[in-house]
């Protein structure tokens, strides 16, 4: 009873200060004030090799990460290029002094992470196991093994990587807009191939090593659960062996921004979406007063989903699932971009709201700008709960030249910035009128209207070469929707052959980030579908169809088809489409293609785009248009079951991943009405 008693009487005490003050309740409550920053600065020292150490002590976890980086500017590769990656795959097989198995069965026990990059390293583990892990990392850098045969590994990995990317709209847009941005022969405009990765030999990666992963100008930082005399004679005597370079450092090759902004254009036939991206140079660095004013601007440009170009693209038109932008001050590669992947056929009205708010980025409201500042502080002060941000903030301070306030002035700084200093800003790092539009997609879908934005519009190859704008090759008036279907309907067997089969039964494996998945589907007549996905035997998407009913089970939840689903699969209701081909009056001819890197009829459908090679007739692939987005597939390898080919091979691209199905086989006229349910 006390107690009720006490908390009603500081109710009452609370309504008579409310009503004393005449607070408004539905007012935000006014931010307090910025508070100070304290940071810890790290204890340095530096090795005779030039190896620069600072050493963060903290505490709070019992954990220790080390990070080594390198600051050097991007050096030429030529005709090698990709070999400094082969070189720093190597340091992970294990050291002159001990073998691969028995370096990462080290790593493995002492549950650390340990990895390489060209350009430096990382390590951490639990701080009673720290010692060894900088042993260990230390081992593989001063001690490196190299081998002709772990090196042809990794090339052949690096080969199978790029020939991935062939077909990627994403990677190849990364690749030819840098090539484009900086000269295709330049240190950070160069690229690997298929050509460049096979001519590396051993003799290069031991070069590149001796040349460029070096003491010189290197910092390795401590961060955690370390004391400073302890971890400084480790540091001493594991890295003292490291020799230096001393290689003369290369002044990076000059680059200017397009004098006028164009849109450069790389055709990806299979392309369901066209990846845009707007880029421009800048010199804009972290020590420049413009700092803080352009990473506001770019903030409420395309920093998040609350930004105007995710509100644009997104909320407002639909053309994307987001849309955003990025302001990198960097030593070596300063530049702003945005970027979006888009349906193909809004392609330019997407370009053209682009463009529409770099234009309008130079004029900011107060309520945007006092936003962007809010969210820009949370997420600074939010970070300094990391360990490895006050790491990359001693890194920073050193790389970058950085005054010794920067970052305990940092929130002020944010607070200074007026709407008249990101206008400013905008002027020198924001620039749409000497932009780069790239745009990798399907262009025999998006050139008409991105002709017409009147901007001047240029063709390259996925290699980053000038070539004309792609045209439809022209198809012979003798060629028809029905002498297409004929043609393919002979190639794999023959009409008799194809209306035996009454159910095909497929078994097909491939990896999904580097796990083992396996495919069983079953397809029968009367639009009939069973198909069951499982990874390390436990099934994690079932569906089934039994011509009128059906349901998807996905991890062990079900749900039934509703009407619409059901009436699609309905549709369906031969297993080999093009024999009704001819009674279609929607199956129309759409000219020739590349699709699957072969000229291809194209025969557009309701809902499916079907492609047969010019040569052979057989299918090359299909694009299904589902609610979730186009599904392109690829068909190859086909070969002889029971006297009717099939694809052994079998290419989806669904949200960005492609899943490359190997078929084990292919099973004819063995379903049951029980498979369905």
């Amino acid at each position: 009873m006390k107690k009720q008693l006490t908390y009603i009487a500081a109710a009452f005490f609370f309504t008579g200060m409310i009503s004393a003050q005449k607070i408004d309740l539905n007012a935000m409550p006014k931010p307090g004030p910025t508070p100070a920053i304290n940071i810890a600065k790290p204890k340095t020292f530096q090795l005779s090799n030039g190896l620069t150490v600072m050493v963060v002590e903290n505490n709070k976890l019992p954990r220790v990460s080390a990070n080594l980086s390198m600051d050097r500017p991007p050096y030429y590769e030529g005709n090698i290029t990709g070999v400094s990656q082969i070189m720093a795959d190597q340091l992970e097989n294990g050291t002159t002094t001990i073998s691969k198995d028995e370096f990462n069965k080290k790593i493995d026990y002492l549950g650390a992470n340990l990895n390489f990059s060209s350009g430096g390293a990382f390590a951490n583990s639990l701080s009673k196991y720290f010692p060894e892990v900088l042993s260990l990392m230390a081992d593989a850098i001063v001690n490196p093994k190299f081998s002709a045969e772990e090196i042809q590994n990794s090339k052949e990995r690096a080969i199978e990587g790029l020939k991935t990317e062939e077909k990627s709209a994403s990677a190849i847009a990364d690749k030819v807009s840098r090539a484009l941005m900086y000269g295709k022969n330049t240190s950070r405009g160069e690229f690997e191939t298929v050509e460049s990765i096979n001519k590396i030999q051993l003799s290069d990666v031991q070069n590149v090593y001796k040349k460029y992963y070096a003491p010189d100008n290197a910092y390795l930082v401590i961060v955690g659960d370390v004391k400073f005399e302890q971890v400084k004679p480790l540091i001493e005597k594991a890295f003292s062996g490291w020799k230096k370079a001393n290689t003369p450092v290369t002044p990076l090759e000059p680059v200017s921004n397009v004098a006028k902004t164009e849109i450069n254009v790389v055709d990806v036939p299979t392309a369901v979406q066209s990846v845009i991206s707007l880029s421009n140079l800048t010199t804009l660095k972290m020590k420049d007063p413009n700092y803080f004013p352009a990473t506001i601007a770019n903030y409420i440009l395309g920093g998040g989903s609350e930004a105007r170009l995710f509100m644009n693209l997104r909320e407002k038109n639909g053309f994307t699932y987001g849309a955003y932008s990025s302001m990198v001050a960097s030593k070596y590669s300063p530049e702003f971009s945005a970027e979006a992947s888009v349906r193909n056929e809004v392609t330019d009205k997407a370009v053209k709201e682009f463009m529409n708010e770099l234009n309008a980025i130079s004029t900011v409201k107060p309520e945007e700008l006092e936003n962007a500042k809010a969210k820009l502080k949370g997420s600074f002060i939010m970070s300094l709960e990391k360990p490895e941000t006050i790491a990359r903030f001693a890194l920073n301070q050193k790389v970058q030249d950085l005054p010794s306030d920067f970052y305990t002035n940092y929130l002020k700084s944010i607070d200074k910035v007026t709407i008249s200093d990101v206008s400013n800003a905008v002027k020198s790092t924001i620039l749409p009128n000497q932009s780069r539009i790239f745009i990798a997609g399907k262009a025999s879908d998006i050139s008409e209207g991105l002709e017409k934005l009147g901007y001047p519009v240029k063709y390259f190859d996925k290699e980053a070469n000038p070539v004309a704008k792609p045209t439809a090759q022209k198809v012979d008036a003798s060629v028809s929707v029905a002498s297409i279907a004929d043609k393919y309907i002979n190639a794999i067997g023959g009409v008799a052959a194809l209306q035996k089969i009454t159910s095909i039964s497929t078994d097909a494996t491939t990896k999904v980030q580097g796990m083992d998945m396996s495919m069983k589907m079953i397809q029968a007549k009367g639009g009939k579908m069973a198909m069951n996905i499982s990874m390390m035997g436990n099934t994690v998407q079932k569906i089934a169809f039994d011509g009128k009913d059906g349901y998807m089970e996905v991890q062990g939840q079900k749900k039934a088809f509703d009407d619409k689903q059901k009436a699609n699969m309905a549709k369906e209701t031969e297993l080999f489409p093009e024999l009704a081909f001819a009674k279609n009056p929607e199956i129309k001819l759409a000219g020739i293609e590349k699709y699957n890197n072969e000229d291809s009829y194209v025969i557009k459908g309701d809902k499916t785009t079907y492609y047969y090679s010019v040569k052979t007739g057989l299918k090359t692939g299909e694009v299904k248009t589902a609610e979730q987005g186009s599904i392109p597939t690829s068909y190859a390898d086909y070969k002889d079951v029971s006297g009717v080919k099939f694809p052994f091979t079998i290419i989806q691209n669904m949200g960005g991943m492609e899943i490359n199905l190997a078929v084990q086989s292919y099973v004819l006229n063995q379903a049951k009405d029980s498979d369905f349910k």
